[in-house]
């Protein structure tokens, strides 16, 4: 299952190196000939038939997973994490008007802060943040609620 990445990632590579460094290559080459001649296309036999063997194994490896999967929601709501919203901190700095390359620098400090006082991001205290910046307000308890996390993302799979 953990490989599943590594296989899209191979397949694409071993499609997209039909023509090295000319990822649409073969594509503006099967657009520009005529629907019965295949002469060109002699090379990219087994690369193709390699992606969709590779598929298919994957397609059946997930299904496989998906069918058997068991979701322990006790085992992972332990498992959640204060530091896992660091994110969340950065955006809330973002939605406030700061920049992400900014925020992103200001949770690192949050986080530095949190480990050098031996207590989690959601255990600082508002002043704590407030030093980091001045846009850390007292509504910054909000970020630290892992529901909030999930439901602030409208897009599928957008969490």
């Amino acid at each position: 299952c953990e490989r599943i990445p590594l296989w899209v990632g191979y397949s694409a590579s071993h499609l997209l190196s039909i023509f090295p460094l000319q990822t649409t290559g073969l594509f503006m080459v099967l657009k520009g000939l005529p629907s019965a001649y295949n002469k060109d296309l002699q090379e990219d036999k087994e690369a193709v038939i390699d992606v969709i063997d590779t598929l298919n194994a994957v397609l059946q490896v997930t299904t496989g997973v998906i069918s058997t999967l068991q979701i322990n929601k006790d085992a992972m709501e332990r498992a959640l994490s204060p530091d896992m919203l660091a994110t969340d901190l950065a955006n809330y700095l973002v939605r406030k008007g700061m920049p992400f390359r900014q925020a992103h620098m200001a949770v690192g400090k949050a986080v530095h802060l949190a480990e050098s006082k031996g207590v989690s991001l959601s255990h600082l205290s508002t002043e704590d943040f407030k030093s980091i910046t001045p846009m850390m307000g007292s509504d910054i308890s909000q970020v630290f609620n892992h529901q909030h996390s999930v439901e602030q993302y409208t897009s599928p799979g957008g969490t």
